[in-house]
């Protein structure tokens, strides 16, 4: 298995790739790199009616996005270019004759309806409905009479009748199919572009693909797949299919679980190590407790033996947690950078751009209370902005009095006024000493103090909150505080 790998992720530009799809290139490529081998990305874009602009851009932004690097393919090129199927037509027209010179496949002037009455005919008769097409009995002068009657034709790969196609899965062993339950099934459609089995079928084997590593709802297409492989005389590739990811009711991952396009996961914030880690665990594991993973640790032991068959769940409330490990892992400076985009995306746009020397100095003090970098402006708001809006009443904690915390407010703003330096070491000195003095709680005093100087009534820690603040934010902060409580009407 180790010589030679060549695994390949081959999107449809049909939208934005969603977690499914790129957890299926994630594993592709950790296969291919702890293999030393090579990850192809390949542009199915055959199915030319389904087709989204910019799709292709947003498909390798997002991988690059998660630093997901493929060794040929679109932006990189390589020795089987074009990775792009709708500039390799002529190969799949050339396989097509080619199999219908040998019989193998035939041409079909069949309309939908047509194909669906004679199905529905040999359903009521009790036979299988796999070869219900006649056209593959026709003889050159029927054939020639039926294109004139309807135009150019279908090419229909004809199954065998008999007997079984096998598969060994390298997820879930050995797999086979009763050849007279399939259909036959087009190849080529009458514009001249092939269908996905085909085309998918000659590029595995023209890119030299070891391993075709895909979703499990392809298996039911593998032993299409296979038959083709063999008409052809291609060698086929090793197959894996991958187990299928539910939502946390065990239905199929969709939008109403929350979001599932990967550019949604970047615009929220999340980490892209995070991301990968976290998609990795939706099928393989590396043992039964060990959740958090380093990149290396990931692909020195990928490998498909642990590979789970069962369906994996996506839990958003892990990938949140998992987000908020790897950003405690960061060195504060790497956060102040990864936040900063998001806080001039977000902030109100008086206070950007946002000073980076600031920034690091902030950073610090949300390290351990942030997930997702989206969250970044609202927890970060106050330091920004020049004076906080909140209710009044909220500076009067439980078990004071309107009175009383006015008091206090002012011998608190008195103490600020008169320390020398402002750091929170000496901050917190004089404070507790002050609240002493005046016989008020430090639960109290510093409740209240926090709502004076953030507005809020949750923060990182008091007094390293108004260091960074510093003394002429915090004092006139106070000082607001004071006359907002006074012009209440709370005394």
């Amino acid at each position: 298995m180790a010589e030679n790998v060549r695994v390949r992720y081959a999107p449809s530009p049909t939208g934005e790739p969603h977690i499914g799809n790129v957890r299926t290139a994630l594993f592709n490529w950790l296969f291919a790199r702890h293999h030393d081998g090579k990850f192809i990305v390949r542009v199915e874009d055959t199915d030319q009616e389904r087709l989204v602009p910019g799709a292709v851009d947003a498909v390798l932004d997002s991988l690059e996005w998660l630093n997901i690097q493929w060794d040929e393919g679109p932006r990189v090129g390589g020795p089987y270019a074009p990775y792009v199927q709708s500039e390799r037509l002529s190969i799949y027209q050339d396989l097509a004759g080619k199999l219908v010179d040998q019989g193998r496949a035939y041409r079909c002037y069949c309309s939908r309806e047509k194909l669906e009455q004679m199905r529905r005919e040999r359903r009521e008769q009790g036979f299988a409905t796999g070869h219900a097409c006649q056209c593959r009995e026709m003889t050159g002068q029927q054939r020639s009479d039926a294109e004139t009657a309807t135009g150019p034709p279908v090419v229909r790969f004809g199954m065998p009748t008999e007997g079984v196609t096998r598969v060994h899965d390298l997820i879930r062993g050995d797999v086979e199919w009763q050849n007279d339950l399939q259909e036959d099934f087009i190849i080529l459609k009458s514009d001249g572009f092939p269908t996905y089995h085909l085309a998918v079928v000659a590029d595995d084997h023209f890119m030299e693909i070891s391993h075709i590593m895909r979703a499990e709802e392809w298996l039911p297409s593998t032993p299409r797949h296979l038959q083709l492989f063999d008409a052809l005389g291609f060698e086929p590739p090793q197959f894996a299919h991958l187990p299928m990811i539910l939502g946390p009711d065990r239905s199929k991952l969709s939008k109403r679980h929350g979001a599932t396009a990967v550019s949604e996961y970047r615009d929220k914030g999340f980490l892209p190590g995070a991301l990968i880690n976290f998609m990795v665990l939706l099928g393989w594991s590396l043992d039964d407790k060990t959740e958090v993973m380093s990149l290396d640790m990931i692909k020195d032991n990928f490998t498909l033996d642990r590979v789970t068959k069962s369906a994996a769940i996506f839990d958003q409330d892990k990938l949140e947690w998992m987000s908020g490990v790897y950003i405690r892992e960061m060195s504060p400076k790497e956060l102040a950078g990864n936040m900063l985009p998001f806080l001039e995306r977000d902030l109100p746009k008086e206070l950007v751009p946002v000073d980076r020397d600031y920034l690091d100095s902030i950073a610090p003090l949300i390290q351990e209370r942030i997930k997702l970098m989206e969250t970044a402006a609202d927890s970060t708001l106050y330091f920004f902005e020049e004076q906080p809006e909140y209710d009044p009443s909220t500076l009067i904690q439980k078990g004071m009095e309107p009175q009383g915390t006015l008091d206090a407010l002012k011998s608190a703003l008195a103490t600020l006024n008169s320390a020398s330096t402002f750091d929170h070491e000496s901050l917190e000195e004089l404070l507790r000493a002050t609240g002493l003095e005046i016989g008020v709680s430090p639960r109290q005093f510093f409740g209240a103090l926090r709502t004076a100087v953030t507005g809020r009534t949750a923060t990182p820690p008091l007094f390293e909150t108004m260091e960074v603040l510093g003394r002429e934010r915090v004092l006139r902060r106070m000082e607001w505080a004071v006359e907002r409580l006074l012009s209440a009407n709370l005394i």
